[in-house]
């Protein structure tokens, strides 16, 4: 049951991660703005969308391989993943809407975001740490059959 609804979740948030890069992507100025430190770090607006949709291509392409790879005992497994990678559609999308008010021309206090992106880092890497520990309970606290 849970890997059904996390499956569900997934699609929706690709849904989601798909519209947001689009909105996003026809926002941005010909030049986007991807780090300014030292020295600024730019890309044309072609080459930031081939390389997101790369990245958002991958991670989500990798559900497809999980899930052809394990069998169906492992559905515990699977369905940690589909959580996985949903979180990972929730930063991506966090990530595309940085990047579009940082290269739009609006004011904005930059630091009351943190939060919001950090945020989306630590449930990303809560999600992350929770499927050694579910392992780790189940391998010493199942019931072995007497």
């Amino acid at each position: 049951m849970a890997l059904k609804i996390l499956k569900v979740i997934w699609v929706f948030s690709l849904l989601g991660t798909i519209a947001a890069f689009m909105y996003v992507y026809a926002g941005l100025p010909e030049n986007v703005i991807v780090n300014e430190n030292l020295e600024t770090i730019s890309l044309s607006r072609e080459t930031f969308f081939y390389i997101v949709l790369a990245v958002i291509s991958v991670a989500n392409a990798l559900v497809f391989v999980v899930t052809r790879i394990f069998s169906e005992k492992e559905s515990d497994f699977k369905a940690w993943f589909y959580g996985l990678i949903a979180f990972a559609n929730l930063f991506f999308v966090i990530g595309l809407s940085f990047i579009s008010l940082y290269n739009s021309n609006e004011k904005y206090d930059f630091s009351r975001l943190g939060i919001i992106i950090y945020g989306s880092v630590g449930l990303l890497l809560v999600w992350a740490t929770s499927w050694p520990v579910y392992s780790f309970v189940q391998k010493f606290f199942r019931k072995q059959p007497i």
